[in-house]
């Protein structure tokens, strides 16, 4: 299929019976495929990811233009880019694409590896749309967007529209949340917390690393802009998980410093505890803001945020 032309699949199996594996090499059409069966991504696979994407690259002559991993839904996003790390010298073109069921979605949202999938992920698409209800759908939608005001919500009819969507090159950083509550779910917390002074880069790297150390596995996803008082422009940070991608010049316009921290059981008060002590706001709702990136932009290979010296 003219689609999948130069793409390789990779796919993560839990237990030892192949069955996705089996069912997507049937289906493949001339497609590359590379099975890792020795348990779940998230937990098990240690450096074989990074070296099944480093023997894709390597072994071809003509090496894959995009890679597919396909995770087990118990796989949670920020660790499986913490095993990519070692190929940042590679400069790849990371995203994180997860799905939404219209009809089920809200029900398995207590699911940490779900809540951790949906929170990373720069595309949001909502799946099962032919059977839902158009009232489903545009609470599928609320939802989706409450958990993850970040993520691009892909919601066509046609599959094969929404499969070319979420696979596309999209942009850095366009998004507008929602003049509203920003989450009402009773375990994910979507936070804005707005800068009223430019902080020193050493003391917005070392609150980012205790941010990080704070909440740890609760950290689901970290974006925002924030203007820093030793450097001309201002900087484009971001995580999934408590994985970070190195930070980076900002050139779009920017109404204010921001970020948008998605966690897990957690409140304002604990992230008011954060130190070093910034001159910060901490909400849950979001009035008047919004955040406009460079179009023709991708996230880079996530690293580690580095700490303060």
């Amino acid at each position: 299929m003219q689609e999948g032309a130069g793409t390789a699949v990779i796919v993560n199996e839990v237990g030892e019976i192949g069955l996705d594996g089996a069912i997507l090499a049937e289906s493949a059409g001339g497609l590359r495929l590379a099975m890792l069966a020795n348990g779940c991504v998230c937990c098990a696979l240690g450096s074989d990811l990074a070296d099944t994407v480093q023997r894709l690259l390597e072994s071809q002559a003509e090496p894959p233009r995009r890679i597919v991993l396909e995770t087990s839904g118990l796989s949670k996003p920020g660790p499986i880019l913490r095993g990519l790390a070692g190929l940042a010298r590679l400069r790849l073109r990371v995203s994180v694409v997860a799905t939404f069921d219209c009809l089920r979605g809200a029900e398995v949202s207590d699911f940490e590896e779900a809540a951790a999938q949906w929170a990373g992920a720069q595309a949001l698409v909502l799946t099962r749309c032919d059977l839902a209800s158009q009232s489903r759908m545009e609470a599928a939608r609320a939802t989706a967007r409450s958990l993850n005001p970040l993520a691009e919500i892909i919601d066509f009819a046609d599959r094969g529209a929404s499969v070319r969507a979420a696979f596309a090159s999209r942009a850095r950083g366009n998004f507008t949340p929602p003049e509203t509550t920003l989450s009402s779910h009773p375990r994910i917390a979507v936070m804005l917390v707005r800068w009223m002074a430019k902080p020193a880069w050493d003391d917005l790297a070392a609150w980012l690393d205790n941010l990080s150390g704070l909440l740890g596995e609760r950290l689901l996803r970290v974006k925002g802009v924030v203007a820093v008082s030793d450097m001309e422009q201002p900087l484009l940070v971001q995580s999934v998980g408590t994985m970070f991608s190195a930070p980076q010049p900002f050139g779009g316009p920017m109404e204010a410093s921001f970020l948008v921290v998605i966690a897990r059981d957690a409140a304002t008060d604990e992230i008011a505890r954060v130190t070093p002590e910034l001159p910060v706001v901490i909400s849950t709702h979001a009035r008047n803001w919004s955040f406009a990136g460079r179009p023709g932009t991708s996230d880079r290979l996530a690293t580690r945020m580095p700490r303060a010296t």
